[in-house]
């Protein structure tokens, strides 16, 4: 299998993770592919006509996107209900981790596309602002139900949305305003699956 894959993407490290944790990070290739959002990238959209990460091709021509797709892919082949609960509150409640986890990554994306403008809009980066507060207020009181729930798919993309925020928003110090969140994050970042895959420039 061969994966379009970049060593900054978080949606890359969120299946990456998954990879790592599932036991089958060896089978995938992983092919350096650059994904900007104003520079379509031919080689990528060969595979993905939207030029997006990641996107993986099956050994048998097929083509998966995007990481919520990938992610169900390699627990369903390899790992059945590792990271995916079957049915159940147990799923609804992953699927929703995910859909935040998910979410807060896609705000911060557009938010640091936003804030590297020669001229940001200034009520767009409020409006960012206010919905990573909100987030974090969410999650600071779920992270107790987080830290006594067996680690799944939901808790992986938080892990990765948490993560990016460090990488490219650290002067946030999101940690002073969610200190439970930060305690169980703390936990789950000594992962070997999390310390495998950190974010790297270059």
């Amino acid at each position: 299998m061969r994966l379009h894959w970049s060593p900054r993407s978080p949606f890359v490290r969120k299946v990456m993770v998954a990879a790592h944790e599932l036991g089958c990070a060896d089978a995938l290739v992983l092919q350096r592919s650059v994904a900007a959002m104003l520079a379509p990238n031919a080689a990528i959209m060969a595979d993905n006509p939207l030029s997006k990460i990641p996107t993986l091709v099956l050994d048998d021509g097929r083509v998966l996107y995007d990481s919520r797709v990938i992610c169900e892919y390699l627990d369903a082949r390899y790992a059945p209900g590792t990271l995916f609960p079957a049915d159940g509150p147990a799923r609804w409640r992953a699927l929703a981790d995910q859909a935040l986890g998910d979410g807060l990554l896609d705000l911060l994306v557009l938010w640091r596309n936003e804030r590297e403008r020669a001229i940001p809009l200034a009520p767009l980066l409020d409006a960012f602002a206010t919905k990573l507060d909100a987030a974090l207020a969410r999650l600071d009181g779920e992270a107790a139900r987080l830290a006594a729930s067996p680690f799944d798919i939901g808790q992986l993309a938080l892990g990765c949305a948490l993560g990016y925020l460090d990488y490219r928003f650290a002067a946030l110090g999101w940690r002073a305003r969610a200190p439970a969140l930060a305690a169980w994050h703390a936990a789950i970042a000594q992962r070997p699956a999390f310390l495998a895959t950190e974010p790297a420039d270059g």
